[in-house]
């Protein structure tokens, strides 16, 4: 008797053999009792859409897309949601056939970002002054949620001010719906009195400083890196040493991932123990 496949996924980079997202959704698998394995998919960086192409023919039925392809990745999409739409950045792909519209394209790291300041770090954003560093993927895929929990301002300071002012001016009018104000510039003169900074940067990655003073911070900040383990705690730790509550990605990975699962499966996973289970794990780490 002939069994069906199971459903492959992946998470799509260069680097991804860091990437945790195979333990997350093997742990959403089995809680919801979905059949599928999750992989890892390294990918040149002059042969993304040959990998994807290739693994989709392999039997592929999605997959997450991370640094440096979320652009790229927005491309490859036939069809794309509303927030992957205003982001131009992609990080989900559903790989839909030709008769259902094509690879169907969507962005869950905005809400995964909101969801784990407002959720688990108990931080509502109403009314609040954020200061956003970076004008890549990951500050375009999370800067339409950002603005749709109603910070009073958010400050998007990047090396490049010509990248920072085209992001902003790209997400205008969504802003003015919402009240917020948008400003942009580079990493110097930011003011102070921000009540949360995002780090969208990839500095850690390569263990580069924190590229701006604290002194922009209030006094108990939240200072929030978009990496997780070993990459995050050169950032953490600079958060602790000027008594700001510092916070990793892994909380948005977690919240991120239950997105996807829900693009992919149409379930919704309870992703509070996988967070709880993986800090568990990074606190063991040496």
């Amino acid at each position: 008797m002939s069994t069906a496949p199971i459903d492959r996924y992946a998470v799509a980079g260069n680097p991804v053999a860091h990437s945790r997202s195979p333990d997350i959704h093997a742990m959403f698998a089995a809680q919801t009792g979905e059949q599928l394995v999750y992989e890892r998919l390294l990918c040149p960086l002059d042969g993304f859409e040959a990998s994807l192409r290739g693994f989709a023919a392999a039997g592929g039925r999605g997959c997450n897309v991370t640094v440096p392809f979320k652009f790229e990745a927005h491309d490859l999409a036939a069809r794309r949601s509303p927030r992957a739409a205003l982001a131009g950045a992609v990080n989900v792909l559903r790989f839909d056939t030709e008769e259902q519209g094509g690879w169907f394209g969507d962005n869950s790291d905005g809400l995964g970002l909101v969801r784990d300041i407002e959720h688990n770090a108990a931080r509502p954003l109403a009314g609040q002054r954020v200061l956003l560093l970076g004008a890549g993927g990951a500050s375009a895929g999370v800067l339409g949620s950002l603005i749709a929990a109603r910070p009073a301002e958010i400050h998007l300071a990047n090396r490049s001010v010509d990248k920072a002012h085209a992001l902003i001016e790209s997400h205008a009018d969504w802003a003015a719906q919402h009240g917020v104000r948008l400003a942009a510039s580079g990493l110097d003169d930011l003011g102070t009195g921000f009540d949360l900074l995002i780090n969208g940067t990839s500095a850690s990655l390569g263990g580069a400083a924190v590229p701006v003073s604290a002194a922009v911070l209030k006094p108990g900040a939240l200072a929030l890196d978009m990496m997780y383990g070993p990459a995050a705690r050169g950032f953490l730790d600079w958060a602790a040493a000027h008594g700001f509550e510092g916070r990793d990605g892994l909380g948005m990975l977690v919240e991120q991932a239950g997105e996807s699962f829900l693009i992919w499966r149409g379930r919704r996973p309870d992703t509070a123990p996988v967070l709880a289970a993986l800090r568990a794990q990074l606190a063991a780490t040496p």
